[in-house]
């Protein structure tokens, strides 16, 4: 059974979708940059029975509110939106899983809420993008950002666009070579309202405003100790990584902390498949991920 649910926030309300029994153990699941609660819509129901997964869409994503006019989305804002929702939950301890920007957001809650995250799954994530090394780069990122928020409003780029589903789908697909035209299709079920002449994509333009965190690769090293969570780490060999690892010098330096910090309570698997394996072929990672989420927790240790 699925049921909707929203959220109420000062701006507006945080939309989510819910799976199994919310009595259950309950597992927040969190989305990538640009899509929405349905990226899980076939993992789900490969995976345990007894579990109440929640899936939420970040603000400005799916069905969740936009941010109020004139402010960007910046990265801690969907951290905050994690700890929202568990406040209206009333959950003190769950288990996290994010995919790609949710595993980013997923990393950042368990440092800043350690007692709060008894797992953590993150597929097609590190855990932590760290900022540019260089701070000439970083300023100039900064700068885009707000000089193009400036821009949409002085355009009024906030008007949507009305496609046909099929233009919408194709455009969906360029942007995302990963996905499936299935895949695609599901994450538009969510992603776009259907108005008179097409649809309209429901997503705030002003999350393709890139905003990265400042959270440096340094400060991310010294960041994950505080996880005191079981980690699951899932990276597909075709997946995003499979070439940024040769240009950006963070996955070895990240995959090395967790290795040395959290010993036996970290669990690195490759599998094959790409950036959206979790939802182009989820027998790929279900039983993985099902596995993890039977196996008893671990005793934990704040050492």
């Amino acid at each position: 059974m699925i049921s909707e649910l929203k959220f109420l926030v000062p701006w507006g309300h945080i939309a989510a979708k819910a799976w199994g029994p919310p009595q259950g153990r309950p597992v927040l699941c969190l989305h990538g940059w640009l899509d929405n609660a349905n990226t899980f819509n076939r993992l789900i129901p490969l995976l345990p029975k007894d579990c109440y997964y929640m899936a939420v869409d970040f603000g400005g994503h799916g069905l969740s509110s936009h941010r109020p006019p004139g402010f960007p989305y910046h990265f801690m804002d969907y951290v905050g939106d994690v700890r929202r929702v568990v406040e209206a939950l009333k959950w003190s301890r769950f288990t996290l899983m994010g995919h790609s920007l949710g595993g980013t957001v997923a990393g950042m809650f368990s440092c800043i809420f350690p007692d709060m995250v008894d797992k953590l799954i993150l597929v097609e994530s590190y855990g932590f993008f760290p900022a540019p090394k260089e701070y000439e780069r970083l300023l100039k990122a900064k700068r885009k950002l707000f000089e193009g928020l400036l821009s949409f409003e002085a355009n009024k780029q906030y008007s949507t666009k009305v496609r046909s589903p099929q233009e919408a789908l194709q455009r969906l697909l360029k942007a995302n070579p990963h996905l499936t035209e299935d895949s695609g299709k599901i994450l538009l079920q969510r992603g776009t309202t259907e108005v008179s002449g097409g649809v309209v994509y429901n997503r705030d333009i002003r999350i393709t405003l890139h905003n990265h965190s400042f959270v440096s690769l340094d400060q991310s090293l010294i960041f994950l100790k505080k996880i005191q969570a079981d980690v699951l780490m899932i990276i597909a060999r075709d997946g995003i990584f499979s070439i940024e690892s040769k240009d950006v010098p963070i996955v070895k330096p990240l995959q090395e902390a967790f290795r040395i910090f959290l010993k036996e309570r970290y669990h690195y698997v490759d599998v094959t498949g790409n950036h959206f394996v979790h939802l182009n072929e989820p027998e790929v990672v279900a039983g993985i991920i099902s596995a993890f989420l039977s196996k008893s927790e671990s005793l934990k240790s704040s050492l």
